[in-house]
């Protein structure tokens, strides 16, 4: 017999908690972002050596949300939603705990691991908002998750970078706080979304996180659309990895300067995409948004690297946010060559294919930024790592331009 459905005021207050998670978790994130390198360096001792540790702890964490998502998500399919993101969130807090208290830089790697196993419980959150929603009403119920953690990106490396200037730890601090509440928020007002009676057996097949992939082979026009993918979330990740470090050691700015621009990029983010993507893509179609969201992209790292002042560094990330347009245009090239039955496997393989991206790209740019800093620096030019990305994004802007042609131009106006 199938359990009865929620009163109207417990669904409401489940889906408060999700949204209230997730801008909870996101701010969290987010206000250690500022800081996080700067305690890097401080351990570490000097600026070369950050950003190869900066680099490895990007990497450690994308690689164990690419181990732990599936696994997480088979999880929440075999003990219910509720028991499995209670505990994802209260490991959360502890990770932060666990930071604020780190005496070295093994220590902090420990916290990056269990932050990427934590943050791996958004699987189930978006598990539990299908659960609870009939389907005519999932994608508003998505587009409310989406808002959720764009707000918690704006506030949380701004709230960051205001607790950065007065202490290092202080952002920890909190973070572990929001975490903690959140955890007993929930703990009082979410109930189980998941009937016993339709949970499925834990398999280990099906929680491998390389069976998605699978699909990517099997179709083989989806391959350069792929690599366009894997390109963009490659270059994403000079942001993650060395940004701060490059900020603070080529303008001078410290922790409240760089949760602002943080800030400022999540709110012009917010705009592109929220406001640009559908207008642009009805005057000149999804494959050549693509390839323009991707070509300012390219122009506006490259003049990021070249900046010889802040000002122009701020100048820069205007035309970058146009970045922005590439995304979600990837997303429907890509939703158009498999079938409907296909879409839920579609992205996995490319979450699997950003946590690769997530792995790889903070060690390689982490490495250039390391050759480009110190008393004599292999590569002579502090901004190496950004025209590097730069020519990753024109790349992809190439490959882009040949692998959405097809189907979107059968479509296109």
């Amino acid at each position: 017999m199938t359990a009865p459905a929620p009163a109207p005021f417990r669904r409401t207050a489940a889906i408060l908690f999700i949204l209230v998670t997730a801008l909870l978790d996101v701010m969290s994130m987010g206000i250690v972002i500022p800081v996080l390198p700067q305690l890097i360096e401080r351990l570490a001792g000097s600026n070369a050596s950050a950003g190869m540790w900066n680099g490895l702890f990007v990497a450690l964490w994308a690689g164990m949300q690419f181990l732990c998502s599936p696994v997480i998500g088979s999880l929440s399919d075999r003990f219910g939603r509720r028991p499995v993101i209670l505990v994802s969130v209260a490991g959360l807090a502890l990770d932060y705990v666990l930071m604020a208290l780190a005496p070295n830089l093994w220590w902090l790697a420990a916290g990056r691991i269990l932050a990427g196993v934590t943050s791996s419980s958004f699987t189930s959150a978006f598990a539990y908002m299908a659960d609870i929603t009939p389907p005519q009403a999932r994608a508003r119920g998505y587009g409310l998750i989406g808002a959720a953690f764009s707000a918690g990106f704006v506030a949380g490396p701004l709230l960051g970078g205001v607790l950065g200037e007065i202490s290092l730890r202080a952002p920890f601090w909190v973070a572990a706080g929001l975490s903690g509440l959140a955890f007993l928020y929930g703990l009082v007002v979410l109930p189980e979304s998941l009937a016993p009676e339709k949970r499925m057996a834990f398999s280990w097949r099906r929680a491998n996180p390389f069976g998605a992939l699978r699909l990517l082979r099997s179709h083989p026009e989806l391959s350069s659309l792929a690599g366009v993918n894997f390109l963009l979330y490659f270059a994403h990740h000079l942001f993650s990895a060395v940004f701060v470090l490059y900020a603070g050691d080529r303008y001078g700015w410290g922790a409240w300067q760089v949760g602002t621009l943080l800030a400022l990029v999540g709110l012009m983010d917010m705009g592109v995409q929220g406001l640009l993507v559908g207008p642009v893509v009805n005057r000149i179609g999804d494959r050549r948004t693509m390839v323009v969201g991707l070509s300012f992209g390219a122009l506006g790292v490259a003049a990021m690297g070249l900046a010889p002042s802040g000002w122009l560094f701020v100048a820069a990330m205007f035309p970058n946010a146009l970045w922005g347009l590439a995304m979600p245009t990837i997303q429907s090239l890509m939703t158009r060559r498999v079938s409907e039955s296909e879409q839920g496997q579609l992205q996995g393989a490319n979450n699997s294919v950003g946590a690769i991206a997530g792995i790889v790209s903070p060690l390689f740019f982490g490495a250039v930024y390391s050759l480009s800093v110190g008393p004599r620096p292999a590569l002579p030019f502090i901004g190496s790592a950004f025209l590097i990305a730069a020519l990753v994004l024109a790349g992809a802007a190439l490959l882009g331009e040949a692998a959405g042609r097809g189907r979107e131009d059968a479509h296109a106006p």
